[in-house]
C-alpha cells in the first residue's frame, strides 16, 4: 500500500544545511513581478529545487513581507536573494559572473522548452510581469529565449507555474 509519508520521514534539510549545500547553478530572475504571492511561490519552488539564488528586480516585492511569506512558507530564510533596481542591471552583473541569460517568453525564434539542449554550466532564467511578460528590452539583452509549449486557447501560464515547469524540465537533465 502507498502510505503517505509523515514530515519527519521526508529528510528535509535544515535552513543551515540548505545554505551550505551545493546548489544547482541556476538563478531565477523576477522582472517586475507584481504579485507578492507569485514572489513567495518563486522562493518556495527555488527551495524545492535547491536553486542558487533569486534576483528580484524593479517593482518586484522583497522580503520581509507577510504576503510573500504566505506562499514562501519560510523559503525566504533558506534561499539567497538579491535586489536590483532594474533587470538590465541584473543581467549585466550575471553576464559578468559568467551566467548565460535566458528569458522565458513567447517570442520569434524562441526555443521550445522540450527542445532546449543547453550545455552552459551557469544559467539565469528571467521570468516576467504577470500582464506584460518579460520586457522587450530585457529580451534584447538575453542570450536565448525559451518558450513553454502550450496548446490551449489562453497561451498563458501564471509565473509561479512557469517557474515550476521550467525548473522541473531543466532538473530532468536538460542542463
Amino acid at each position: 500500500m502507498n502510505e503517505k509519508l509523515k514530515n519527519e520521514a521526508l529528510n528535509r534539510l535544515s535552513v543551515n544545511e540548505f545554505k551550505s549545500a551545493i546548489k544547482q547553478p541556476i538563478i531565477v530572475v523576477l522582472d517586475n513581478v507584481r504579485s507578492l504571492n507569485n514572489v513567495g511561490s518563486a522562493f518556495r519552488t527555488a527551495d524545492a529545487f535547491l536553486i542558487e539564488e533569486i534576483i528580484l528586480c524593479g517593482l518586484t516585492g522583497t522580503p520581509p513581507n507577510k504576503e510573500i511569506e504566505k506562499t514562501a512558507l519560510g523559503a525566504t530564510s533558506s534561499v539567497k536573494w538579491t535586489y536590483f533596481q532594474t533587470t538590465l542591471d541584473a543581467i549585466a552583473e550575471l553576464k559578468r559572473l559568467g551566467y548565460k541569460t535566458i528569458a522565458i517568453e513567447q517570442a520569434k525564434n524562441s526555443i521550445k522548452l522540450n527542445s532546449f539542449n543547453g550545455t552552459h554550466k551557469k544559467i539565469a532564467l528571467i521570468f516576467g510581469n504577470e500582464i506584460y511578460g518579460v520586457d522587450q528590452e530585457v529580451i534584447n539583452h538575453c542570450e536565448e529565449v525559451i518558450e513553454i509549449p502550450q496548446a490551449g486557447t489562453k497561451h498563458s501560464l501564471n509565473i509561479s507555474v512557469s517557474i515550476g515547469i521550467v525548473l522541473w524540465e531543466l532538473m530532468r537533465g536538460k542542463i
